[in-house]
């Protein structure tokens, strides 16, 4: 008997660590005039935003393939990141393989216009935010990562830093996967675009000391490789960011561990920027 008592206690005990958070979470319409349709989102504010008037930083954090908004919503890590770290979180819908392009082959996948543009735009009308690129950081997994630095990249005034965890960040190498083709169009038809697109070619964007950069990837990952590549290429040119790799594979294990690293960089960037001010 004894030792079932201590034992449901270390349950409860861990049950309750695990949620207790009391961060807000709010489910959000957002229309997108690039689309001509509203995109669901969850936007989580940490603990102490209905007690202060002052303004909060906002990591926008990116779901992957087949996922969608929900999926970091669901996670503990989310709110556990929005107290802890005193930023809001925002947890975008990136529709169905959209890989966050404004897509040449469809119209109706503008998803770069809408999280760099409408999306933002609307968090910082309805909600007390830095409107600032030194108050904004972007992240994601899988075709999040990819997307977290294709936007970043391409959009410097909108996020100062960012990151990506096991991220597609070449989309060559997987000419028949992903949906990506029905964005892009066949690669053999248009390896241009295809190039154009990858994450690894468009390094020559960045204005130096522009974006904080963080890179995480598991050993194990189908990812590792690309994400390795870039690091390199990174070190070739002589840009500072930092890169994580340990044992891992492409999973959600990998993801809710990765998020914590991410979240401390984060919370350092906002603290170097808007927090010094």
């Amino acid at each position: 008997m004894k030792r079932i008592n201590l034992f449901f206690l270390f349950s409860f005990l861990l049950t309750t660590c695990s949620t207790a958070f009391g961060a807000k979470t709010d489910t959000v319409f957002i229309h997108s005039n690039a689309m001509n349709k509203s995109i669901k989102a969850v936007v989580i504010v940490p603990d102490t935003y209905l007690q202060t008037d002052h303004p909060y930083p906002v990591l926008y954090l990116l779901h992957g393939y087949s996922g969608s908004y929900a999926d970091w919503g669901r996670s503990p890590e989310a709110g556990l990141i929005a107290d802890t770290h005193q930023m809001m979180v925002v947890c975008p819908d990136g529709g169905f393989g959209s890989w966050y392009f404004d897509s040449p082959v469809d119209s109706t996948f503008r998803y770069e216009t809408y999280i760099s543009k409408e999306l933002v735009a609307w968090i910082d009308k309805n909600y007390r935010t830095h409107p600032t690129h030194e108050g904004r950081a972007i992240t994601g997994l899988s075709m999040g990562g990819h997307g977290a630095l294709y936007l970043a990249f391409r959009h410097q005034d909108v996020f100062g830093a960012c990151g990506s965890m096991s991220g597609g960040v070449d989309i060559r190498p997987f000419p028949q996967n992903w949906d990506i083709a029905k964005r892009l169009g066949e690669q053999r038809e248009f390896p241009r675009r295809w190039e154009e697109n990858s994450v690894i070619n468009q390094l020559h964007l960045l204005t130096p000391n522009s974006l904080k950069i963080i890179i995480d990837c598991g050993t194990e990952d189908f990812f590792y490789e690309v994400n390795k590549k870039l690091h390199e290429k990174l070190i070739y040119q002589n840009i500072p960011h930092d890169f994580i790799s340990r044992p891992g594979q492409h999973d959600w294990n990998y993801w809710r561990n990765a998020i914590k690293f991410q979240a401390l960089f984060f919370d350092e960037y906002f603290n170097s920027t808007i927090r010094q001010k």
